[in-house]
């Protein structure tokens, strides 16, 4: 009976692995190790926590994901080899789980994409006012893809430029880009 138990785990490392080799094959962009744990325990409950952390070491340990190394933020992603394993094995994957994944990297791709690449803060300047630091960085470039910096006279200025990169709940307009545009939702209101 304890060699059946020993199969069952190794029957469930190897699912959760081929979960997350499916689900970052489905993203189609390197995660943050806290959006992967994010998106596979706490909104879909695919993985339990320590499973989620032992994968992830596992599958880059294995070679079958990356980790990328940048502005204090880790990345992991696919390899090759990854693809190659799941490309093989993606059945063992139920195919209700594969379409919820697939449905979920489509709806959130972006999303997570804006929240990791899009980076906002601000700084008080020894006159009291306040610079508004803005960027956009790609995964594998070490420096910014775009930066903006902006003086503004207050905070009641600066909130409204740093937040859109975490917009508040129900603001599907509120993102990082429109801060050039009129989309901004009531919370957040343009610089003009």
């Amino acid at each position: 009976n304890g060699g059946k138990k020993i199969m069952d785990f190794m029957v469930d490392s190897t699912s959760n692995k081929l979960k997350m080799l499916f689900l970052l094959d489905k993203m189609e962009i390197p995660l943050t190790e806290n959006s992967i744990i994010d998106i596979c325990t706490s909104r879909n409950n695919w993985l339990n926590y320590m499973d989620c952390k032992e994968v992830l070491f596992q599958l880059l340990e294995a070679g079958f994901i990356f980790k990328t190394e940048g502005d204090n933020e880790e990345r992991y992603g696919i390899t090759y080899e990854g693809r190659n394993c799941l490309s093989l094995f993606f059945q063992r994957i139920p195919q209700s789980l594969r379409e919820e994944i697939t449905t979920f990297a489509k709806d959130n791709r972006m999303s997570f994409k804006r929240t990791q690449e899009y980076v906002s803060e601000y700084i008080k300047n020894e006159d009291g006012s306040y610079l508004v630091n803005l960027k956009i960085k790609e995964p594998m470039i070490p420096n910014s893809l775009l930066e903006i910096k902006l003086k503004v006279p207050s905070t009641s200025f600066a909130t409204p430029v740093v937040l859109p990169g975490q917009p508040p709940t129900n603001c599907t307009l509120c993102t990082f880009p429109s801060i050039t545009s009129n989309s901004i939702c009531d919370a957040h209101t343009p610089l003009v």
